[in-house]
């Protein structure tokens, strides 16, 4: 069983930096896709970057390309997502996600919520002056 635990939001002024992570435990094989996601109130759960537990590859969407940056820590089995520069707009909660998959990083981080077996309880994050 792949638990998966948030941290690292809060409230930052535009333009600044917040960086999120999700340990994760449990992982019994090597071909998850863990993203994360965003939720906004009245909006779908949308994922804004994603990583392969398998190969490293990155995606991102285009809102968050040049600002956010996903990587992992084998060592520590965390996933972490740094977030620059910050816009208002990137409020919401954040959730990171897992799911076992032989689709492509791009195909799978474009792909609906329930392509996704695990979640993290979702951590809040508020971008305001």
């Amino acid at each position: 069983q792949l638990q998966l635990v948030e941290s690292g939001g809060g409230l930052v002024q535009p333009g600044g930096s917040l960086r999120l992570s999700c340990a994760a435990s449990g992982f019994t094989q090597n071909y998850y896709v863990i993203s994360w996601f965003r939720q906004v109130p009245g909006k779908e759960r949308e994922a804004v970057a994603c990583i392969s537990n398998r190969n490293g590859r990155t995606y991102y969407v285009d809102s968050v390309k040049g600002r956010f940056n996903i990587s992992r820590d084998n060592a520590k089995d965390t996933i972490y997502l740094q977030m620059n520069n910050l816009k208002p707009e990137d409020t919401g909660v954040y959730y990171c996600a897992a799911g076992a998959t032989l689709m492509t990083i791009q195909a799978m981080c474009v792909a609906p919520r329930n392509e996704y077996d695990y979640w993290g309880q979702g951590t809040q994050v508020t971008v305001s002056s």
